[in-house]
């Protein structure tokens, strides 16, 4: 039999098509492959269609691929497309709940196909061993033991967000989820979890009448990671020590954040699903540290209502600033979302952009605050830079995030005292985190500084990227073995 030396895996990696998972995917693809990993990268087609619409390029380009440079330079990525099983024209937010239908129900189709063309492929050297699938996902544990592969799973969230996820069960039996009066006292028995409150639970978690078809599919997604042979999980072990440690006495669980491109700029490979503005002249005019950065991610939804407020909150507050309202924000179809004047009213000291890349701003010295909706990539960028937080959280992890955030690392306030916006409170928020932001950067020096060691060659993740890739070829050996004892 071949010595594990010699192995040399070859992953299919798919992630959930949004932004924020495909950076992270994008990112760990490059790790894993400079670390002598063969990859197969696999979007889809409308995945795909948006990121050459983001940089221009023409749709007759047939052979466009998003790593080209990546190979360039000696890395094995190969990349590949596949329909989620609509057409490219057909309005998946629009129809919400019949896409998360056919994701539970087509897009498998559509990857067991491929799985199965790649693995019976006679030119793929080497063979296909390994499926990294995204957790969110409800088919990987059925398509991983239908082409005998190792089976890991990429959680792109926090551990405290996945031990929530992996431990409902306790939640259901203590009251604290599944029923219409979910007991709202704090929760003191998740393993490795001193203590949290229900509000801070990921959403779907918190919901009353958690039956809909996003919970549903969210549920079983997590019900089939637990059947995964190992879990990633972008997250450093010293940020969230108990937590990391309890899951790891249950399954395999590798820290291996902070996932950034190499050195953390601008990554070579495209991410971006909508066309970038770029506001690197009208920052540069600015004082260091005096600009708050305003985005909500790439996928929550606010209220016109919000929109409003937060509007006359920053002309209340007289803060610089760059806000970013992406033209789908909301659920309304109006296209003038801010308020009548307000960007003349605000011209020398804002800036509104659609979309641009927020690794870019956020890492410019003019950057003093980020008020952010507590996605998960936003976090840990905005640790790695050492700008404080102002925390307005709105559904999935980012409650979650926000706890650790606000209360764990103490790194950022909390913006508002509820979920609704209120323009008074906004501006009377932003000035006080103004005021109070150098405490907060005394804290993000520490954060920043565990994040850094983490990365480094002999650093927790450095050491849980070794031990992943020695526990991969082992498996791998482990299958090859057993399906030739099989055939005997």
């Amino acid at each position: 039999m071949e010595p594990e030396e010699n192995i040399k895996p070859h992953a299919i990696m798919i992630p959930v098509p949004l932004q924020g998972h495909i950076v992270q995917f994008i990112n760990l693809a490059i790790k894993l492959a400079s670390k002598g990993l063969t990859i197969t990268f696999v979007n889809t087609h409308l995945t795909h269609h948006r990121l050459m619409k983001a940089q221009s390029i023409s749709e007759n380009s047939p052979d466009y691929n998003i790593f080209s440079v990546a190979q360039k330079s000696g890395l094995d990525i190969r990349y590949t497309t596949i329909s989620d099983g609509f057409p490219l024209n057909f309005d998946r937010m629009g129809n919400h709940d019949q896409f998360m239908e056919g994701l539970f129900h087509v897009f498998s189709t559509h990857v067991d196909d491929l799985v199965g063309n790649l693995v019976n492929s006679n030119n793929q050297n080497p063979p296909v061993s390994c499926l990294i699938a995204d957790t969110f996902f409800v088919w990987p544990s059925a398509i991983a033991k239908k082409y005998d592969l190792v089976n890991i799973s990429f959680f792109t969230e926090a551990a405290l967000a996945f031990t929530s996820y992996y431990h409902m069960d306790l939640l259901k039996i203590n009251g604290h989820f599944g029923s219409q009066d979910n007991r709202e006292d704090t929760i003191d028995y998740i393993p490795g979890v001193q203590a949290i409150e229900p509000g801070d639970l990921p959403s779907y978690i918190q919901d009353s009448e958690p039956w809909g078809t996003m919970h549903r599919y969210i549920f079983k997604s997590l019900e089939d990671a637990g059947k995964a042979d190992m879990i990633i999980c972008n997250t450093v072990q010293e940020l969230e020590s108990s937590t990391i440690a309890s899951l790891q006495e249950k399954k395999p669980f590798y820290a291996l954040g902070p996932i950034f491109p190499n050195d953390f700029t601008k990554s070579t490979i495209p991410t971006n699903l909508w066309k970038e503005s770029d506001p690197t002249r009208w920052l540069n005019s600015k004082p260091k540290g005096s600009v708050m950065y305003i985005s909500f991610g790439s996928l929550a939804n606010i209220s016109r209502q919000d929109i409003l407020e937060m509007a006359d909150g920053l002309l209340l507050s007289r803060v610089s600033f760059i806000w970013v309202v992406r033209p789908d924000i909301t659920w309304s179809l109006e296209s003038n979302l801010l308020p009548p004047r307000f960007e003349d009213d605000v011209k020398d000291r804002g800036l509104v952009v659609s979309w641009c890349s927020q690794i870019d701003v956020i890492s410019h010295p003019a950057i003093g605050g980020f008020l952010t909706h507590c996605g998960w990539n936003s976090v840990l960028e905005s640790s790695w830079c050492k700008v404080p937080m102002l925390c307005f959280p709105i559904f999935t992890d980012q409650f979650t995030n926000r706890k650790l955030v606000v209360n764990e690392w103490k790194v950022g306030f909390d913006l508002s005292s509820g979920r609704i916006l209120k323009s008074q409170e906004i501006a009377q928020k932003i000035d006080c985190f103004i005021t109070e932001a150098n405490k907060l950067r005394i804290n993000l020096e520490e954060t920043r500084k565990k994040l850094e060691d983490a990365l480094s060659e002999n650093g927790s993740s450095g050491r849980n990227y070794k031990q992943l890739i020695c526990d991969i070829k082992s498996k791998i050996q482990q299958k090859s073995k057993s399906s030739k004892t099989s055939f005997m």
